[in-house]
């Protein structure tokens, strides 16, 4: 509003100009503008961008409950996420980061979403495209850079590499490489909540190219039997590697597969709608058990760094899907609609932004890399004090301490 005003004052004649200097309206424009960024957590109501699809559940109310401070900070974690994510490519073709990669850009709504509905107590594991999840746990910055480059100081010693990222003291259980392995894993984990009456839930996410895993069944069906408190969150970002759902699924409609379980497919753009349903997600698992979410999102790059994403896909569909539907635009025209902060102080803080990946990358570069012998540690959980030998099994190579 008040850059539609300032632009309204500037377009006046100089007589024009005079006159509405003497008149008492415009008096307020100067404090508007001198405000700077609200940090206000009073309670404004924002409807979601499209109604939720539901199976055999009442789906919840499309109102959406935020304030400045929330939609604020969701445009400076996503703008951060994004940040990292480009840099992140950019170290990979810098061959700084050596392996597998895969990027969230685009998809960032779904991490800061379901982080604003939950709590540290709730655990997160995930497959191989988690860095943003990461951050979204409270994630240091440094840390992730240092552990995609491979060194002592990366979030898993070095060890893990981008698809195995980790955050015990968050509940964050991780990158995994095997699709779809980590869906028994969390259902493991809402056994071991419910066995302890914890009073907490698990976020177990996939993509949709691991939605027809045979492993993803059967858990489902152990976590319905056990009423287990876990929330299955299919990430459908409509292509498994390089091929398009429709070509790989039968039924898309991956919020309907648990068939008795109950599900909700929710606009995985809109981190409003994803607050909403993983709040309201939360509370069915706690009470009866399971329940899928469909988050309906989209990746930028390709699936991984190997994969330019172009050959199975339009670069119009992408840059229509950026127009249209971009999570971080999404927020930024809420934050300008309701005058909690002018364009250029966004602009201002996505240059802060950048800065602040630039110096932690410049950060991680300083960390050595691991001393060889920690190829030999966390093999066991106590490591055991084995004896490691050579090939030649001569010569004692380590000792496992």
């Amino acid at each position: 509003m008040a850059a539609a005003i300032l632009r309204r004052l500037t377009t006046l004649t100089p007589a024009a100009a005079a006159a509405a200097s003497a008149r008492v309206a415009p008096r307020p424009l100067l404090p508007l503008l001198a405000r700077g960024v609200s940090d206000s957590t009073d309670a404004i109501t924002v409807e979601t961008s499209v109604p939720f699809k539901s199976h055999i559940v009442d789906p919840p109310s499309r109102s959406a409950t935020t304030s400045a401070r929330e939609l604020l900070s969701f445009f400076r974690d996503m703008a951060l996420m994004r940040r990292a994510e480009i840099a992140a490519d950019s170290l990979y073709k810098a061959k700084l980061i050596r392996g597998f990669c895969h990027l969230y850009d685009g998809q960032e709504a779904v991490a800061v979403g379901m982080e604003a509905a939950i709590t540290r107590a709730d655990a997160i594991i995930t497959a191989y495209r988690d860095h943003c999840l990461y951050l979204a746990r409270g994630g240091d910055l440094v840390a992730a850079f240092a552990e995609l480059m491979g060194r002592r100081d990366g979030c898993s010693r070095g060890k893990g590499g981008s698809m195995h990222f980790y955050k015990r003291d968050a509940n964050f259980f991780g990158g995994h490489g095997i699709v779809g392995a980590q869906v028994p894993l969390g259902c493991g984990i809402a056994f071991a909540q419910r066995y302890r009456k914890e009073g907490t839930v698990t976020f177990d996410l996939y993509g949709d190219g691991a939605a027809n895993q045979g492993q993803l069944f059967e858990a489902l069906n152990m976590a319905a039997l056990w009423k287990l408190p876990v929330i299955l969150v299919c990430e459908n970002n409509h292509y498994g590697m390089g091929t398009a759902e429709w070509r790989a699924s039968k039924s898309p409609a991956y919020y309907k597969r648990g068939d008795y379980v109950p599900g909700l497919k929710v606009d995985g753009m809109d981190v409003l709608a994803v607050k909403q349903a993983c709040k309201f997600a939360k509370d069915h698992a706690l009470e009866n058990g399971p329940i899928i979410l469909e988050m309906d999102t989209y990746r930028y790059h390709g699936h991984s760094m190997s994969d330019p994403g172009s050959t199975y896909r339009t670069r119009d569909e992408i840059a229509g899907i950026r127009q249209e539907r971009d999570p971080i635009e999404r927020v930024r025209k809420l934050i300008l609609a309701h005058d909690f902060a002018t364009a250029q102080e966004l602009k201002d803080m996505e240059k802060e932004i950048r800065k602040q990946v630039d110096a932690a990358i410049a950060k991680a570069k300083e960390s050595p890399m691991p001393d060889p012998s920690e190829l030999f540690t966390n093999v066991y959980v106590n490591d055991c004090g084995l004896e490691s030998f050579g090939v030649d099994r001569k010569v004692v190579r380590t000792v496992l301490p």
